[in-house]
């Protein structure tokens, strides 16, 4: 699959990151801002769910833009920026190779807030993001990219995964 897309060899070593294993066993989480169903693995969505409420309690809003996606879907991604003309490298710093996106584990989810850009940094500027950075901890979440990550990839305030 990485040979057909043009990944370098040995992608992972060389960004730090680790083979990520499609989860089994998933439950909806709910829809997203898309109103597509989104799911986790079982102890990531109850720890989703249990965050979602506390936010929620605090008068936060967070939305769910993407949760678990299978390698299959991750290689349509990538497959789809190189249509548009994108350059491999330029990909892989906000897109991981398929195999290598913790949404493959069924423990990270994409996150956003309503009045404020999808997937874009802006994120970091609500207070979704300052309750977040203050509370999610608590569930066992963590942002995964922050700015000048070990992995090589984009700052990503909007991006979570359940560490349980």
């Amino acid at each position: 699959m990485h040979d057909s897309l043009g990944i370098p060899d040995g992608y992972g070593t060389s960004r730090n990151l680790l083979l990520q294993l499609e989860a089994k066993k998933l439950v909806s989480i709910g829809s997203d801002i898309y109103q597509r169903d989104q799911r986790m693995i079982p102890g990531a969505a109850l720890a989703w769910q249990s965050m979602h409420r506390s936010a929620t309690a605090a008068n936060i809003k967070l939305q769910v833009v993407s949760a678990y996606r299978s390698v299959d879907y991750q290689h349509g991604i990538i497959s789809s920026k190189l249509e548009k003309g994108l350059q491999m490298d330029e990909i892989l710093k906000v897109s991981a190779a398929p195999g290598f996106s913790e949404h493959h584990s069924g423990r990270a989810v994409d996150l956003t807030t309503p009045d404020y850009p999808v997937l874009e940094e802006e994120f970091e500027f609500s207070e979704a993001f300052l309750w977040l950075t203050e509370s999610a901890a608590e569930f066992d979440f963590q942002m995964s990219f922050p700015r000048d990550n070990l992995h090589g990839v984009a700052y990503e305030p909007w991006h979570w995964a359940w560490r349980g």
